[in-house]
């Protein structure tokens, strides 16, 4: 994420706060309830250069903001439940959701603990390359390379460019503008290989990365055994869904569900597109899910949950609970719909 743009939203989420205009909003723009997404919960890290910082939130963070939901006026329920009180119109009272894509081991390690102290439903979303150490975290890997050089050389478009990057303030540049390029890919074997290349020119073990910071399938079923937990399918191979043809799209689906039913037992029922924006996941995807029988989809589109998505399952929003905003003021605001509410337009459903 850009400086700019952070500070345009820090902007945001102050001038909403310190006016009180969210709680003013709330009523209108709140909704039945709302899902959060994480990926990491661990200790902070030091270094100044940390590109996908907003994956990642503090495990005190994380345990201020489950306590304060647990002692709110708000439901904390599962994918399950959300699922019935959106089919059946039970809206008595506002419900909150926990999900966490990819299953990283930290999670297991620093938020499953704070989960079940507060008995708190939650949802892991797994994508099986992951835990079979095979999946690419492509993501990190072009992380990796540039923190650990000062100059890096890659083929764009047919020319070797160089880039220099001795600085965290180059390093980031170089992030954002590289990171984009890589998703502009036309498809996702072409990322791939590039970011493979790339982790190979500069030493860096790109295929490690899943060892090291993903749980395992021991872990994974053995979480899997407490009912407060919720295994939800992310495919196989984690693709960009939308750059990839419709057989692909539909075999990642079904395979990675196949997989996890046979590694915990049964049937996943809930589904995580990923990346899941509007340039990763699109109505393709979303008829795909619901003709394959998954009760529930889910985007990273913001926005909190209407009565109207009842009927709009596998495009389902939701709120993230970013690692650069780590302030309970910034919580209160996005919970309350205010933020999102003006982000979408004020357009409840987004599902196209």
């Amino acid at each position: 994420m850009s400086g700019l743009r952070k500070t345009v939203i820090r902007a945001g989420l102050e001038a909403l706060f310190f006016s009180g205009a969210h709680l003013m909003m709330q009523p209108f723009v709140g909704g039945v309830g709302v899902i959060l997404t994480l990926h990491h919960v661990r200790p902070p890290r030091r270094d100044g250069f940390q590109p996908n910082r907003l994956l990642e939130v503090s495990p005190t963070f994380f345990a201020d903001v489950v306590g304060k939901l647990r002692r709110s006026r708000i439901d904390l329920v599962s994918l399950d439940e959300m699922h019935r009180r959106l089919t059946e119109g039970d809206f008595r009272r506002r419900f909150v959701c926990l999900t966490f894509d990819d299953g990283y081991r930290d999670v297991l390690q620093w938020a499953y603990p704070i989960l079940r102290k507060h008995e708190v439903p939650f949802a892991l979303y797994i994508a099986t390359s992951f835990p079979d150490h095979i999946g690419e975290l492509w993501w990190l890997g072009l992380e990796a390379v540039i923190a650990r050089n000062e100059r890096i050389g890659l083929i764009i478009d047919g020319r070797e460019r160089r880039f220099d990057c001795g600085t965290v303030a180059e390093k980031r540049e170089l992030f954002e503008q590289l990171y984009w390029w890589l998703r502009s890919r036309e498809t996702e074997d072409e990322l791939r290989v590039i970011v493979r290349d790339l982790c190979a020119r500069y030493g860096f073990d790109l295929g490690a990365l899943c060892g090291e910071l993903c749980m395992g399938w021991g872990e994974i079923t053995e979480l899997a055994r407490d009912p407060l937990v919720t295994i939800g399918a992310h495919t196989v191979n984690h693709f960009i869904l939308k750059k990839a043809p419709e057989r692909v799209v539909r075999g990642e689906m079904e395979m990675g569900r196949a997989v996890l039913e046979a590694a915990v037992g049964f049937k996943p029922q809930h589904l995580s597109y990923p990346l899941g924006d509007p340039n990763s996941a699109g109505p393709r995807e979303f008829a795909i899910a619901a003709e394959l029988g998954f009760k529930t989809a889910v985007t990273t589109r913001p926005g909190m949950l209407f009565a109207a998505h009842g009927k709009h399952l596998t495009a389902l929003p939701r709120i993230s609970l970013n690692g650069e905003f780590q302030q309970r003021r910034y919580v209160n605001v996005l919970m309350s719909g205010a933020a999102s509410a003006i982000w979408n337009g004020f357009r409840r459903i987004k599902a196209a």
